[in-house]
């Protein structure tokens, strides 16, 4: 299931990195953004992930707050993982944090030896547009500084 079919889902309470065009197959891409450990070498935002990554497991990380600088651990779950397409965990709805959200990490093959990279990230319910307007912009410029790292770190990596 994707962001659009879930309840709750507005198009607009949802924050979309840029697009970016990464000159590595979409398996390299999977591996980097597979393997958590090696967040912190590469991932400005996201610096520490720990996961299973199965479907319904926590993924605890520390993310990097870009409007102090300082160091937040946020727990989701996964929901889904579709090899070298699709990586995405959720924050459900509860009564007490009912600011439930969900971000898809989609990957498109573009041919053998390069794919795209966009996360798209969206706030749910009667609180995801003030969500949205609180940290819409903080999470884009999260995003967007990912993209690029995991652009550079795949073309880095891959050697035709």
């Amino acid at each position: 299931m994707r962001i659009e079919q879930n309840p709750g889902y507005d198009p607009a309470n949802v924050v979309r990195s840029e697009i970016v065009e990464i000159q590595a197959p979409a398996s390299v891409v999977w591996e980097i953004l597979t393997d958590l450990p090696r967040y912190g070498e590469w991932n400005p935002f996201c610096v520490k992930a720990v996961s299973t990554l199965q479907i319904g497991a926590p993924i605890e990380m520390t993310l990097t707050n870009y409007w102090n600088s300082e160091l937040a651990v946020n727990v989701e779950y996964v929901c889904a993982a579709d090899r070298e397409k699709m990586l995405s965990w959720q924050l459900p709805y509860t009564p007490e944090w009912p600011y439930a959200a969900r971000r898809d990490q989609v990957l498109v093959a573009l041919g053998p030896s390069r794919c795209s990279y966009q996360s798209i990230n969206a706030f749910f319910g009667d609180t995801g547009v003030h969500v949205k307007r609180f940290c819409g912009d903080w999470v884009k410029t999260a995003f967007d500084a990912t993209a690029q790292a995991l652009k550079a770190r795949a073309e880095a990596m891959y050697r035709p």
